[in-house]
């Protein structure tokens, strides 16, 4: 359904179901909107976290899922354009229950989190787990879309996926968590950027049919490990015919965790 918000969010946006129901999400009609890729980024994190930043959070997806699947979860949503951060505030009020309580939203760079001249919140070394969904798209390897909200959402050079890993391991508590969800091509670049920061490195490839190549990672970390990396069983989104496989029900549907 779409429908139009008062001033200053003058943008058409839809209001669309996600977790089967749980989690109701403003966003905008055009430009970059919230998918898959934000539930199983929530779902694949540890359920035991209790202090998240959801770092380039959008209208919140993937941190207002984990919030809705996490009790007493509290979560700040960090994104740098004010049109998004202003619906996450919004869809953090609107859900049922309210979550707005848990959730903090922050329009600020990646990059200035956690030093002494950023943002108060998130502070440095307090987050127990940071989500990340950094953008896709390399501009030397992807055409860069015409719609400005859309290119900022899914166009950064892979080499700096290092600015956002730099500001995960300030904003992270020692051993605190890493999850985040890339396309496959980034493995190298993600795996050099935690390089002396994290360890205990998980990878779970995300198919969607048995036998097609992955067409995202998730990948999560611990903050000051050395533990080698593990390749994790993947994740099937959907059979032969196209059906969602039993597994993607009980994420995407059902809300539960990876």
């Amino acid at each position: 359904m779409e429908v139009s918000l008062e001033a200053p969010l003058q943008e058409v946006v839809t209001d669309d179901i996600f977790l089967g129901g749980k989690l109701r999400l403003l966003q905008p009609a055009r430009g970059h909107r919230a998918g898959h890729d934000a539930m199983l980024l929530a779902a694949s994190a540890p359920s035991d976290a209790r202090r998240a930043v959801d770092l380039g959070a959008g209208v919140g997806a993937a941190g207002l899922a984990l919030a809705a699947r996490i009790e007493n979860a509290e979560v700040v949503l960090v994104e740098i354009d004010p049109a998004a951060a202003a619906l996450a505030a919004r869809n953090a009020a609107r859900q049922q229950p309210d979550l707005s309580a848990r959730i903090t939203v922050v329009t600020a760079d990646v990059a200035t989190l956690g030093r002494p001249s950023g943002p108060a919140l998130p502070a440095a070394r307090t987050a127990d787990l940071v989500l990340m969904n950094p953008p896709f798209n390399d501009p030397a390897r992807h055409r860069t879309s015409p719609h400005a909200g859309r290119a900022l959402a899914h166009s950064v050079a892979d080499a700096d996926l290092d600015i956002w890993l730099r500001a995960a391991e300030r904003l992270l508590e020692p051993g605190g968590r890493l999850a985040l969800i890339h396309r496959p091509e980034a493995i190298e670049a993600i795996l050099a950027g935690m390089k002396g920061r994290f360890g205990a490195v998980t990878i779970r490839p995300v198919h969607p049919t048995p036998a097609a190549p992955a067409i995202r990672v998730l990948v999560g970390a611990v903050k000051g490990r050395r533990t080698a990396p593990a390749l994790l069983p993947g994740l099937v989104l959907a059979d032969r015919d196209g059906r969602p496989s039993a597994e993607a029900e009980r994420i995407l549907r059902s809300g539960e965790g990876i």
